[in-house]
């Protein structure tokens, strides 16, 4: 199941570790799955942040796998928080990157302008 895909809460810092649990699952799932977001865009209007997908919701462009930097920018956001779950949930039926993105571009693209998110690269293409 998607929760067997989060991150240590440790990992998190102290202020987004104490975020309720539905946020804190967001960030954790985004810092140990960073591949899976990076071709999800976001819909709540952080294109106008410069953010590029959904994933730069949680973990800043310059993050690295050994040195994440954080951006706060999902705590107060619902939209992140939802599209990401959204993920989640999805990844438990189809590891299928296309099939995962049509369902969040038909269920959030009337909720704002999106991010500017490269479609996943079909493997063998």
């Amino acid at each position: 199941s998607a929760h067997e895909r989060l991150a240590d809460a440790d990992a998190l810092p102290e202020h987004i570790r104490h975020q309720e649990s539905r946020i804190r699952d967001a960030y954790r799932f985004a810092l140990a799955n960073p591949e899976s977001l990076k071709t999800i865009p976001c819909y709540c209007g952080c294109v106008n942040l410069g953010h590029r997908n959904n994933l730069e919701c949680y973990l800043k462009p310059e993050s690295t796998a050994g040195n994440p930097i954080f951006d706060d920018h999902a705590v107060p956001c619902g939209i992140c928080v939802e599209i990401t779950h959204d993920v989640m949930e999805m990844l438990d039926v189809t590891d299928n990157p296309a099939a995962i993105r049509a369902l969040i571009d038909s269920r959030y693209s009337d909720r704002g302008p999106g991010t500017d998110t490269p479609h996943a690269v079909e493997h063998g293409s």
